[in-house]
């Protein structure tokens, strides 16, 4: 592979998406990151380097001249532009237009210019839970995980993935091959991380209470938003240099932060291991943060942000 890349991030301005975009700009084997976005800032362009230039483009994911037009000259296309709800409060239409419709927007776009690598943000919402709610626990990429996906984002992330994942192999219009995989994010917690702003805000109302309805006992992985990223421009990476390995695989990004829900969201108001280790194996991802400084830089951007509220007192809510 000759010469410097140019990458494209659709969502770049978004809460894992600015990351990612910030990581690749550190890249010295990438000369542009280009950034598409809906709610694009100039902002981000900041993350310039001597050797790689960010520069943004404002379009909707939904129409495919804007996004034709924004994937021009790009040699890697990591896909993380998404509508997210995990509160059934956006219409299905809504949800299906920008996860699925966007995701064959972006496919098409690929095979009519010839790009030949794309890496899907996909999420575990994708997986479950299911209808039955059933917990899966300390499953792994191979894990079996029956029954219908239950959240209406959930399964536009699951039709998404599976689109993705058939194009990998797709013809080109040069004749060559389109080489495709997916990672799937699981609760994602960080600088900007929106349902940490709530959490503050209700504990607050609450007189310092963390009001919680599931045991202390329950395991829900986290992961911080600057590991997830890194994992992208791994991931990208490899997908260019071992195609054979990364092309049609799924990876479900893990770090370091324990897996005790309640106690992971105290601490990180207040201031374990994975169960795979695939990406560890298939292109050496290792946390770029480890789980203190994930937590500090957390709470330091929380502090600034909201101001320094009492500690938190964990309460178990009774429904």
């Amino acid at each position: 592979m000759d010469g410097a890349c140019v990458y494209l991030v659709t969502g770049g301005c978004g809460f894992v998406g600015e990351r990612i975009v910030e990581l690749l700009s550190q890249q010295d084997y990438i000369k542009e990151v280009r950034v598409f976005d809906s709610a694009a800032r100039e902002e981000v362009e900041k993350y310039s380097t001597d050797t790689t230039r960010v520069t943004v483009r404002r379009g909707d994911i939904r129409e495919p001249g804007a996004v034709l037009a924004a994937m021009q000259g790009v040699q890697v296309v990591l896909h993380s532009a998404a509508l997210v709800d995990y509160r059934g409060s956006v219409p299905f239409g809504e949800l299906r237009a920008v996860n699925v419709g966007g995701t064959e927007n972006v496919l098409r776009a690929c095979c009519a210019l010839s790009i030949p690598y794309l890496l899907y943000t996909s999420s575990i919402a994708a997986v479950g839970p299911n209808s039955s709610c059933e917990p899966l626990l300390r499953g792994d990429e191979d894990t079996e995980y029956s029954g219908e996906v239950e959240l209406p984002y959930g399964k536009t992330k699951a039709m998404a993935e599976k689109i993705v994942l058939e194009a990998n192999g797709k013809k080109l219009s040069n004749g060559g091959s389109l080489r495709t995989c997916v990672l799937r994010a699981n609760t994602v917690y960080g600088e900007r991380a929106a349902f940490l702003q709530e959490l503050l805000l209700l504990t607050r109302a609450s007189h310092g209470a963390l009001n919680h309805l599931e045991p202390e006992h329950t395991e829900r992985n986290h992961t911080y938003v600057g590991n997830v990223a890194w994992m992208h421009v791994l991931a990208a990476r490899s997908l260019q240099l071992e195609p054979g390995l990364l092309a049609g695989q799924v990876y479900y990004c893990y770090d370091d932060t324990p897996s005790q829900g309640v106690q992971v969201r105290l601490q990180l108001l207040s201031s374990a291991d994975p169960s795979t280790d695939k990406a560890a194996r298939h292109f050496g991802y290792k946390p770029l943060f480890t789980w203190e400084e994930s937590r500090l830089r957390t709470a330091q951007w929380l502090k600034a942000a909201a101001g320094s509220p009492a500690p938190p007192q964990l309460h178990e809510k009774m429904s």
